[in-house]
């Protein structure tokens, strides 16, 4: 490296830049940033490395996802014009939002101001949306007929939660719910059988089943009955919605990365798909982008919740601490929680 070029160690790039020494890291893992090192081994950051991560920030603050930056910073002009003109329509859908949210609050303020004595629940009556959700229903247990909405459904929706915290009961009622949904259960994999009779004898299933496995595999995943009976369930025509357990039993770090990203990059319009997962290889907060919704189970029972990804917002440190690793989820393999006082095992 040059002796004139003024190279900054991770703490000054970060003070510069105005970021964390973490968010440096971040953006070197997921190939955005490759700073150079000293003899020592040290990272340095000169004024390459410190214009690319200012983009970098940049870009972050109007709202991308890492993912989305990869693209942005790799693609042509039109590539970019797209992420642009999406970014901005997700922003004025925002927008759009809490104008509507502020409309809601002046009208409550007003409501209140003129009737000192409203309640509470008068109150929240007044501000419900006229809009009826696209999901409701009573909660089974542990969660004792609570109610549960959601008033829109993405396209992708995790399902999170710690062992015991009652998410696989929430996935079954969410299939008994939706209209013609469909529960993808861990047995997919024992049942290989009728799947492999199925794909052999229906051309249209293996048509569609193939290519898919192809461009996993050519993204790094490794082929195993796992998978294949993930993507035959995948692939089925018919379900408007599909609800799959631990989408990430029996695949490797790899696999799961390949799959996650097939997920993310459907195209608007497929399928819905309600994903339970405890892996950080298949959902990582840093690119996770608004197209996903998130439901978190809590540990202590409360009703599920719906989780911005952004650090700071309620329920965003539990949905990170539920996020395990590979090789820390293989530990807890098979392993269901036990409720004490009741009559059976608890699905986690």
């Amino acid at each position: 490296m040059p002796a004139s070029v003024r190279f900054l160690n991770p703490s000054e790039a970060a003070r510069r830049l105005g970021v964390s020494t973490k968010a440096l890291r971040l953006y070197e893992d997921k190939g955005l940033l490759a700073p150079p090192r000293t003899a020592a081994g040290w990272r340095v950051y000169g004024p390459e490395e410190i214009d690319k991560a200012g983009e970098i920030a940049a870009l972050r603050r109007l709202g991308f996802t890492l993912a989305e930056i990869a693209r942005i910073l790799k693609g042509d002009s039109r590539e970019r014009i797209a992420a642009l003109s999406a970014r901005r329509g997700a922003v004025q859908d925002r927008l759009k939002g809490l104008a509507a949210t502020a409309t809601t609050l002046e009208a409550l303020q007003s409501d209140l101001a003129h009737t000192p004595a409203l309640e509470v629940g008068d109150l929240m009556r007044r501000s419900s949306p006229t809009r009826a959700p696209a999901i409701a229903f009573d909660l089974p247990w542990p969660w004792g007929g609570e109610r549960f909405e959601m008033q829109d459904v993405r396209s992708l929706t995790y399902i999170i939660g710690p062992l015991g915290s009652g998410k696989t009961r929430l996935a079954l009622r969410l299939a008994e719910t939706l209209p013609n949904a469909a529960f993808l259960g861990l047995e997919r994999v024992s049942d290989m059988a009728p799947l492999r009779e199925g794909l052999a004898t229906d051309r249209a299933l293996r048509d569609r089943v193939e290519p898919i496995l192809a461009h996993l595999a050519h993204h790094g995943a490794e082929m195993s009955d796992a998978l294949t009976a993930l993507v035959i369930g995948l692939a089925e025509e018919g379900p408007a919605f599909l609800v799959i357990d631990m989408i990430e039993q029996g695949l490797d770090e790899p696999t799961q990365r390949a799959v996650s990203a097939y997920l993310r990059a459907r195209p608007p319009g497929t399928r819905p798909l309600f994903v339970l997962t405890r892996s950080h290889a298949i959902l990582d907060l840093a690119t996770a982008g608004e197209e996903a919704a998130i439901i978190l189970c809590p540990a202590n029972h409360s009703p599920p919740s719906l989780v911005v990804p952004v650090p700071g917002f309620p329920g965003y440190e539990a949905v990170a601490t539920c996020l395990a690793s590979p090789k820390v989820r293989a530990r807890t393999e098979g392993v269901i929680a036990w409720r004490p006082g009741a009559s059976g095992p608890s699905p986690a």
